[in-house]
Parts: C-alpha cells; sequence; structure tokens
C-alpha cells in the first residue's frame, strides 16, 4: 500500500483512457487463511454478500473476518472498467477500480446494519479519493449493494451517520452507494494479508464517531 498509495489520481478514467486488461481471473486460494471456510463460491444456502470500499483493503478486511459470525471475507476490485486487473494496474488509476472487501453472511445469524456500523466507524468517509496517508481513486468510500434492502438500509445509514458527523465538525460523506459490479478477487497474497504479515500497513482510521446500532430504512 504504502509505495503505491501517494499522489495517484483523483479522477476516474474514461472507458475509453482504461487499461484493457485481460479475459483471465486471478487465481485465489480455495480457502480463508484464517477461518479455513470457502473463500469462493458455492456458499451456504441462505447466504448472503456485502461489499464495502474504505481505504487499504488490507485493514478493512481484518475488521470483518474479527467478526466470528461471518462466514468467509475476501478482497478485491470493483467499480472500475477494466477485466481482470491487477494491483499494480489498479495502483496506476488506470482501472477505475476500488479496492473493496466482499463479505459473505448468514443475515439469520449477522445483521446487514451490524457490517454497515463497521464499514462507517472503521475508515474515514468525508476524504474523497483518498483515506488517511493513501491518495487515488482506489481507495475511495463506497457502499456496493446485492437488494433494494442493502440498498435502503445503506442510504438510511449514510443519513444518520452524515447528522452524527456534522455534530462533529466533520465534512460531507462522499461514499458511493452503487447496485453490486462485477467483483474480481485480488491476488492471493492480498487475502487475509494482515493475518499473515501481522505487522503489515493497515491505514485505516476512523472518525472516533459511533452510529447507533439499529439503523432502519
Amino acid at each position: 500500500m504504502g509505495l503505491f498509495g501517494f499522489g495517484k489520481k483523483l479522477t476516474l478514467p474514461t472507458p475509453e483512457q482504461a487499461l484493457p486488461g485481460r479475459s483471465e481471473a486471478i487465481k485465489v486460494p480455495a480457502q480463508h487463511y484464517v477461518n479455513n471456510n470457502t473463500l469462493t463460491p458455492p456458499y451456504p444456502e441462505g447466504s448472503e454478500i456485502a461489499m464495502f470500499g474504505m481505504g487499504c483493503f488490507w485493514g478493512a478486511e481484518r475488521k470483518f473476518w474479527q467478526q466470528s459470525q461471518v462466514f468467509s471475507t475476501s478482497v478485491g476490485y470493483a467499480a472500475g472498467i477494466t477485466p481482470n486487473p491487477t494491483y499494480e494496474e489498479v495502483c496506476s488509476g488506470m482501472t477505475g477500480h476500488n479496492e473493496v472487501v466482499r463479505v459473505v453472511f448468514d443475515p439469520q445469524v449477522v445483521s446487514y446494519e451490524s457490517l454497515l456500523k463497521i464499514f462507517w466507524e472503521s475508515h474515514n468517509p468525508t476524504q474523497g479519493m483518498k483515506q488517511g496517508n493513501d491518495s487515488g481513486t482506489q481507495y475511495r468510500s463506497g457502499i456496493y449493494v446485492y437488494s433494494d434492502r442493502q440498498k435502503d438500509l445503506a442510504k438510511a445509514s449514510l443519513l444518520a451517520y452524515q447528522e452524527l458527523l456534522t455534530a462533529a465538525g466533520y465534512a460531507q460523506i462522499t461514499t458511493e452507494i452503487l447496485d453490486a459490479p462485477e467483483f474480481y478477487f485480488a491476488e492471493a497474497y492480498h487475502q487475509q494479508y494482515l493475518a499473515k504479515n501481522p505487522n503489515g500497513y493497515c491505514g485505516l482510521g476512523g472518525c472516533n464517531v459511533k452510529l447507533p446500532s439499529i439503523v432502519t430504512a
């Protein structure tokens, strides 16, 4: 993150400017390094998926795998143009992708609202195309929704959190809320990176503002 995270593009490329990418998907391990659950589909019946961009995806993923009742997490690239991008291509700012964490969970056990609470409280969503010391389009704040219910809850939580941030003197939230785009797995060494490298770079910094436990649409 550190070497690639400074001084990068702060505007998204057009389709004409974007790198061409490739047809082959990046290979990832079959199992989660921390909990040994399945990293790739199929997932248990009844599972749902959540996807968030909140800066460096190493630290973001750790926030979610630390929730013991989450089935699986993975990091990758989404909301861009280039198919099957590499990490270096994403860091160039010429793919349009965001660094994201993808969370597989059982909604009967883990609520989407609780995942939103982790999202808002684990980063600063007012910084635009950066997060902390990391600068570039791949560090933008984003919620990528898989259903109308997720979208309603995400929008309601944004309004509630903006109220709290405004009262605390923060600027306007820049988080994008989009229908979930295609997710491309990041390279194997990125998956559960901070479990393999406990002293590795995290890059996350929250606002020290707590969202109420229950947010309804």
